[in-house]
């Protein structure tokens, strides 16, 4: 891991192979590893970019000045300028796909193509507004990640993966070892994400290449909303991801490196 600091606090991030850039974006409460199997190959032919979200992985908590996704999205901005990456095309699954939004929003001329899995970049559903900030209310309150709300978040990742599965258990105990600290972090961060700004307008303006990709049994995300992307953003590629949900890039890590290697090879050079 290399840092940047930012503001008075450290990003961590991956920085992995030599090529055209890719920028990897991970999912709430996962980190920068969960990509390891696509960067594993996609970083024989390109530079893979992988940061910790703030509050996640080995990032500090969110700085003072970072209020929104799009304000992330230019201190991801702010990371590849100082790395002098000037193009580079974004990977974004749930959370990650939300911010890389706002990054091609921010900076459309930079980015190649762009790909959104398991992610909406529309409002929040009302009820479901209210039930995740319900949890980050929990997490404020107890000051960690009690085990109702890792069984909350663990119920909702995966469609296949045995509740004993190594990704899966690794994922709980992750969560259930947060301190204090982070866990007031984690809920900062997951109020930016679950009340973010509705990005559906701008995003039917894109004009770059656009794959959206989805677990077909994806119960934080629905299949319904990256149709409805699908429709809106003109040209984009869609692909359901059989036998998948939430992380689907680790539950089915063949099928989608595969459709990434086809869809980069077109659009990332």
């Amino acid at each position: 891991m290399k840092t940047f600091t930012l503001n008075a606090q450290t990003m961590h991030y991956q920085d992995i192979g030599e090529g055209p850039v890719l920028v990897f974006g991970h999912s709430y409460l996962w980190d920068s590893t969960m990509w390891a199997p696509q960067v594993e190959v996609l970083s024989k032919s390109y530079r893979c970019i992988v940061p910790d979200f703030w509050g996640h992985g080995s990032s500090s908590v969110v700085p003072e000045s970072t209020h929104t996704l799009s304000d992330y999205a230019n201190d991801v901005l702010a990371l590849l300028d100082h790395l002098d990456i000037d193009t580079f095309s974004l990977i974004g699954l749930s959370s990650g796909g939300m911010w890389a939004t706002e990054l091609v929003i921010n900076a459309p001329a930079r980015v190649k193509s762009l790909v959104l899995m398991d992610t909406f970049v529309g409002l929040e559903p009302e009820v479901v507004h209210t039930k995740y900030l319900a949890k980050m209310a929990e997490m404020e309150e107890h000051a960690a990640l009690t085990p109702d709300i890792v069984q909350f978040f663990d119920e909702r990742q995966f469609a296949t993966l045995d509740r004993n599965h190594p990704i899966r258990h690794g994922f709980r105990e992750n969560l259930l070892s947060a301190t204090k600290d982070k866990a007031h972090a984690l809920a900062k961060a997951g109020r930016m994400v679950f009340g973010r700004r509705d990005m559906f307008e701008d995003a039917e303006m894109f004009a770059l290449p656009t794959l959206i990709m989805v677990g077909a049994q994806d119960a934080m995300r629905p299949v319904l909303e990256s149709q409805l992307m699908h429709d809106g953003i003109t040209g984009s590629e869609f692909v359901l991801i059989p036998n998948a949900g939430h992380i689907s890039n680790l539950e089915q890590p063949e099928f989608v490196t595969e459709k990434l290697v086809a869809f980069l090879s077109k659009h990332a050079g």
